[in-house]
């Protein structure tokens, strides 16, 4: 196999993901800037690495079908060859079934000799025998057919099932394990949108404007950001439509002095400065200070001149900042990230139930640290891009019990053409299934003097 095999990277990417709780963008991004793959390779090797994480728990349950051992008896790498075989084989219909079964046996030979026959053996019985596949029955075991069908952790399909009933859980549970959309942010203080539409259709890229954010397009061609046209010239930036609507609902005005804790990697920041009109000031900070360079380049490609960055945990009272006072802040807590799960579906495999109850306490504490920097009459929006209760509502709720300076603002109020993504608290919920984007919240808090 030749250096720059992109199953081979695919298997030793899965492998280093699992290993070593690494993250599959920054590993795939790292193998694309390393070795010099043509576009195809490119597409296949990113297509395995996320689509195998995404469908990992129909993967492991086919393994379980079709093997003579458990999925969970198999060693690492094994059973990484088996996911990769058995995701081009069931998902991938352009794929010849020898194609896949030759080359993931191949691999075999080269990571596991001794297992290469085991995983011929098994790739070869899907094959003869896919059309015995009996799933769950989504009746009498909903949880365990979402599950094994769309591919979830158990328990979290049980949570679905509680909150939204078995239609609606299903309908959630297919789009989360799907492929997000591509959507960027017109930079307006370079373009338009319908400007940078005409750029794209003048490249040969096909694009659609969003439904929700007036500064927000789809692309719909297979592409990679960096090489649209208008990237070098900061004419856009990627950014999911409902991290626009976050920096819209706070609706900052120009010559204001705002506070974006928790900012990396920036898209947020950006907006906001871009809402500004590059005019008054922006504090972007986050408690990892070497993602604060990835902000300040951001800012520069898009010229932005008002974010100033700095260094700044704000799980802990905020002693550097307790002299200063904001016009707004936007809090975007780190949570679980239970609505991104399908751009980042690593993560859902290493999430316990446990995880929301233990991020909201996190939570409520840098919450109550942001309210201190904000003036009288200030506006602050608390979000995050988790679907539980607890990390959102729960921590706005217990938030306001304490405070009689905060209270909550309506968003149906004060964004009446928004009001379907609006809850009947007035708060912002977005999901997949329902809008397109990915799964996120947001409240918006005034302090009273």
């Amino acid at each position: 196999m030749n250096d720059v095999n992109p199953r081979r990277a695919a298997f030793e990417i899965l492998v280093r993901i699992e290993r070593d709780q690494a993250f599959a963008d920054i590993l795939i991004d790292g193998e694309l800037s390393a070795r010099p793959f043509p576009a195809r390779d490119r597409a296949l090797l990113t297509e395995l690495v996320f689509g195998v994480l995404r469908r990992r728990g129909t993967l492991d349950y086919l393994v379980d079908l079709f093997s003579s051992r458990r999925s969970a008896k198999l060693e690492r790498g094994v059973l990484t060859l088996l996911r990769l075989g058995l995701y081009q084989m069931f998902f991938l219909e352009r794929i010849p079934v020898s194609a896949a079964v030759n080359e993931t046996v191949k691999l075999a030979r080269v990571f596991a000799p001794r297992a290469a026959g085991f995983v011929n053996a098994v790739l070869r019985r899907f094959d003869r025998e896919r059309g015995t596949i009996v799933w769950p029955d989504r009746h009498a075991d909903p949880a365990g057919f979402l599950a094994a069908y769309h591919s979830h952790p158990r328990w979290l399909a049980e949570e679905w099932l509680r909150r939204f009933g078995a239609e609606e859980s299903e309908a959630l549970a297919a789009a989360m394990s799907g492929r997000p959309p591509l959507t960027l942010r017109v930079n307006t203080l370079r373009t338009t949108r319908d400007g940078l539409l005409r750029a794209f259709a003048a490249g040969g890229v096909e694009a659609e404007i969003s439904t929700w954010s007036p500064v927000g397009i789809h692309i719909l061609s297979s592409a990679r950001p960096a090489s649209l046209p208008g990237f070098r010239e900061g004419l856009f930036t990627v950014q999911d439509e409902s991290s626009q609507l976050a920096s819209l609902f706070l609706a900052p005005e120009p010559g204001e002095n705002l506070l974006d804790l928790c900012a990396a990697p920036g898209g947020k920041a950006t907006h906001l400065a871009q809402l500004m009109e590059n005019r008054g000031a922006l504090l972007a900070c986050d408690r990892d200070g070497r993602k604060l360079g990835r902000i300040e380049e951001t800012a520069a490609r898009l010229g932005i001149g008002i974010i100033g960055t700095m260094a700044l945990d704000a799980s802990v009272p905020l002693a550097s900042l307790e002299d200063r006072r904001f016009d707004r802040i936007l809090l975007d807590a780190p949570c679980s990230g239970l609505g991104v799960i399908r751009r980042n579906p690593e993560s859902k495999w290493r999430l316990t139930p446990s995880d929301p109850a233990r991020m909201s306490e996190l939570q409520g504490r840098i919450l109550r640290n942001a309210a201190g920097c904000l003036a009288c009459g200030g506006v602050l929006l608390y979000s995050t891009c988790s679907t539980s209760v607890e990390e959102n509502e729960t921590v706005v709720h217990d938030f306001v019990s304490e405070r009689d300076d905060f209270v909550v603002e309506d968003l149906r109020a004060l964004f009446p053409g928004h009001a379907p993504l609006f809850t009947e608290q007035g708060m912002f919920r977005s999901w997949p299934h329902l809008h397109g984007m990915d799964g996120f919240f947001a409240a918006r808090l005034k302090k009273q003097c």
